[in-house]
C-alpha cells in the first residue's frame, strides 16, 4: 500500500495565488489549454481544456500514457439542468439523451477514457445520484476496478416534493485500479470519534490501531459543517453556476487519495471546485469543461483559491448528539 507520511498541518488558510487582471492564459484548445499559474507550489501545473471530454481525453498526453493519479468526476446527470446560466450558448444540453444513450454513449465512454488513463496506483471517484449509481458500479467492476467504498454525501436541504421521500444524498463511488497498491492517506482526513465527542469514553484515548487518540477515519456517510449544498448566500457559491460541490468534500478526496505533486483530473470541471482544491494543495491538475464561459470562470476561481480554510475542518466532530455526562 502506498501510504505517504502526513504533511505538517497548519491552521493558516491555504495559500492563494496573487490576484491578477489575467489569472490564466490560453484559449482552452488541445494545443493551447488555459493555464493557471501556481506561485505557492512550484512545479505544479493547472490546465483546462474546452470541449467534450470523450474527445479530449485520448488526446491529452498524460491521459493517453496512463499517468493519472486521481480522477474525480461529477458528470451531468441528464436531469435537464441549465448549464447555460451565462446565456452565451454553447453549453452542455443536459436533457438531450435517452436513458440508454446517456449510459452507453456518454457515461460508459467517459468512464472508459478515465480508467484507461489511470496509473497502476490510481483511483477514481464518481459523484452520482440514485438514477445511475448502480449501473456505474457494475461497469467499473466489469472493467476490473476494485470498489473501496460506496460513500454517501448527505445534505439537509433537498428539493421539496410531496410525491416521494425527499432526496438528501448523492453517491460518492470510490474505486481503485488496485486496492492493494493505491495512494491512501487516512491520517490527513481524521475526525473526532463519537466515543470522545459524546461519551468521553477512555477507550478511544488509548487507540491500538495507530491512529491518534480520540480520532477516527471518517465514516462513509459524509455530513457536517460546510458539507451542505452550495446555494443561497453560502459564501462558496459562484454566480451563475449550477450543481456546485462544497470545498470540504473535494479536500477529503484529494487529501486522502493523492500526494503533493501528483496529477488530478476532473473531466467535468463545472464551477471548478476540484481544480480549486487540487491547485491549493499542491497537486497538478487537468480539467475538461464543455462551456467556454464556465471554463473561464472556473480558471478565475482556481487562481483565487479556496474560500474555506481547508485544514480547519480536519479533526473536528460530526457527532449528532450533545456530549453526555458519564454516570
Amino acid at each position: 500500500m502506498a501510504t505517504a507520511k502526513s504533511p505538517t498541518r497548519s491552521n493558516a488558510p491555504s495559500p492563494r495565488a496573487p490576484r491578477s487582471k489575467k489569472p490564466f492564459a490560453g484559449t482552452g484548445t488541445l494545443k493551447n489549454p488555459m493555464t493557471v499559474p501556481n506561485a505557492a507550489h512550484k512545479g505544479c501545473t493547472t490546465r483546462i481544456y474546452r470541449g467534450d471530454c470523450r474527445e479530449l481525453l485520448p488526446e491529452i498526453p498524460e491521459v493517453a500514457s496512463g499517468q493519472l493519479d486521481l480522477v474525480f468526476a461529477d458528470p451531468p446527470f441528464n436531469w435537464a439542468r441549465d448549464y447555460d446560466r451565462h446565456r452565451t450558448g454553447g453549453a452542455w444540453d443536459d436533457a438531450a439523451m435517452s436513458s440508454e444513450e446517456y449510459l452507453k454513449e456518454f457515461t460508459y465512454v467517459w468512464l472508459d477514457r478515465c480508467i484507461d488513463g489511470l496509473a497502476p496506483h490510481g483511483s477514481i471517484w464518481v459523484n452520482i445520484p440514485d438514477d445511475w449509481a448502480a449501473e456505474i458500479v457494475v461497469h467499473l467492476k466489469e472493467r476490473g476496478l476494485d470498489m473501496v467504498n460506496w460513500c454517501v454525501w448527505h445534505y439537509r436541504f433537498g428539493q421539496n416534493t410531496k410525491g416521494r421521500f425527499i432526496n438528501s444524498k448523492v453517491h460518492a463511488l470510490y474505486f481503485a485500479k488496485d486496492r492493494t497498491n493505491r495512494v491512501w492517506n487516512p491520517e490527513r482526513v481524521l475526525e473526532t470519534s463519537d466515543r470522545r465527542a459524546i461519551y468521553a469514553d477512555p477507550r478511544t484515548e488509548d487507540k491500538k490501531d495507530g491512529m491518534p487518540a480520540g480520532q477516527r477515519v471518517p465514516m462513509d456517510v459524509w455530513y457536517g459543517e460546510y458539507w451542505g449544498r452550495i446555494q443561497g448566500n453560502n459564501k462558496e457559491r459562484r454566480h451563475k453556476h449550477d450543481n456546485q460541490l462544497p470545498e470540504v468534500y473535494l479536500h477529503r478526496v484529494v487529501a486522502a487519495c493523492s500526494d503533493p505533486g501528483m496529477l488530478v483530473l476532473d473531466p467535468f470541471l463545472g464551477s471548478g471546485t476540484t481544480g480549486v482544491v487540487a491547485h491549493a494543495m499542491g497537486r497538478s491538475f487537468i480539467g475538461c469543461e464543455y462551456s467556454k464561459p464556465n471554463a473561464e470562470h472556473a480558471a478565475e476561481r482556481i487562481a483565487l483559491g479556496p474560500v474555506r480554510d481547508l485544514d480547519a475542518a480536519v479533526g473536528g466532530s460530526t457527532a449528532i448528539h450533545e456530549r453526555r455526562r458519564r454516570t
